[in-house]
């Protein structure tokens, strides 16, 4: 039987196949699914209880759905889709009020106040640490380029040092498995700029 989470989790997915805008290159999909399972592995390995996992999940399926509308304070208007579907799914006002807080909390710079929170900010930069960064970089290069928000490869690195310098995980899961990596990611940036 395919329970409530998954069931929400498919209405909003499905919604923003439809309706996302295509010069979304990182914000889309894709980048919701990898969020859900960094969720989930964090989650398991935080040893998160089986009700605190399912609002994580659909935290983390509904945390940008506000790109439908707006990119622009987004984090707001996933907010606000959560809080006028979830309630056809079964979800009461007080599992609500915690996935928006949840989806709240994504909002950079990010300040998480409890384990949930700590969680999914972890989860949705999960990709800074990975093998996967630059690859997943170029996306968001994509994505700012079309949204005119950096002019060139320069700006973007430039902007990258500033991220990820600023940047710390919340979880003792995340600090263990990608704080070595992220560090070595910085690095490289640095040079690429030195040497431009």
């Amino acid at each position: 039987m395919i329970n409530r989470a998954d069931q929400a989790g498919e209405y909003i997915l499905s919604k923003m196949r439809k309706e996302l805008n295509g010069s979304f290159y990182y914000h889309n999909v894709s980048h919701v699914l990898d969020v859900l399972q960094s969720a989930e592995l964090i989650g398991r390995s935080e040893q998160v209880n089986e009700a605190d996992m399912e609002l994580l999940k659909v935290a983390a399926m509904y945390h940008d759905a506000g790109f439908i509308i707006n990119p622009d304070n987004h984090e707001k208007l996933s907010c606000d889709i959560a809080m006028e579907i979830l309630p056809g799914f079964g979800f009461n006002n007080q599992e609500i009020e915690i996935v928006c807080n949840l989806i709240l909390a994504t909002r950079v710079p990010q300040s998480p106040r409890n384990l949930l929170e700590k969680i999914i900010c972890d989860a949705d930069l999960d990709y800074l640490g990975r093998d996967d960064f630059f690859t997943t970089g170029n996306k968001i290069f994509r994505e700012f380029q079309a949204r005119k928000m950096v002019a060139d490869e320069r700006e973007w690195n430039e902007l990258q040092v500033k991220f990820l310098a600023a940047h710390n995980y919340f979880t003792a899961t995340s600090i263990k498995l990608r704080s070595t990596k992220k560090a070595e990611h910085l690095q490289k940036i640095k040079q690429l700029l030195q040497k431009a």
